[in-house]
């Protein structure tokens, strides 16, 4: 074509200053890469029973037994305190005195019933998580095979209530454990068992 001539477009076709933007190119094609994972999720999940088991519970006994060491130990306090303020300030004192251990009473009452239900354990093939705390969660896992020795202690409110507790004493103070408010008979059994599977392991390596 001659220089200067006007170019003839096809019938149909717009100019070049008239065309929009052009579209960008297609995507390669090819096998997509792996999904993003979620970030987040429930913060009991860190918590949650081994896949296909439930945290075996202990006894609404470990309730009571908090219950009554939280009055045991109010009751002197009480009377010293408030008999101390009195002679101080006057009666004004030794009511607010008071009014501050019924508040503080009261809490020990909901945080016993709380503490009771955050316990649970699970017995799995080669270790034993035990799982506990409301305000601050706690999962521990004890291998069978690291068990030093297990033993049972009640003292004398625990005795008197029939629950007692189990201790397991590991080769670190980090791994140790302790499974309180369990029945009497029940706490004899898993103390045993226990040992049972923590000689094995022991044997085993």
């Amino acid at each position: 074509m001659p220089p200067g001539s006007p170019r003839i477009l096809p019938p149909g076709a717009a100019p070049a200053a008239q065309r929009g933007p052009m579209p960008p190119p297609p995507a390669p094609s090819g096998p997509a890469g792996p999904s993003p994972v979620p970030i987040g999720g429930r913060a009991e999940q860190a918590f949650d029973p081994p896949s296909g088991m439930v945290w075996a519970r202990v006894s609404s006994r470990l309730t009571w037994h908090r219950r009554i060491a939280v009055l045991l130990w109010a009751l002197p306090v009480t009377i010293v305190g408030a008999f101390v303020l009195s002679r101080m300030i006057g009666l004004a004192g030794g009511l607010i005195w008071l009014a501050v251990i019924f508040v503080g009473c009261a809490m020990g009452w909901i945080a016993a019933e709380l503490g009771y239900r955050s316990w649970g354990f699970a017995e799995r093939a080669d270790d034993l998580l035990v799982t506990h705390g409301f305000f601050v969660r706690h999962l521990v896992v004890v291998p069978y095979g690291r068990m030093q020795y297990v033993d049972v202690t009640a003292g004398l409110l625990e005795q008197w209530l029939g629950v007692a507790t189990v201790r397991l004493h590991t080769a670190a103070a980090a791994t140790d454990a302790r499974i309180p408010g369990l029945p009497a008979r029940d706490a004899a059994v898993l103390r045993d068992r226990l040992a049972r599977k923590g000689e094995a392991r022991s044997i085993g390596l």
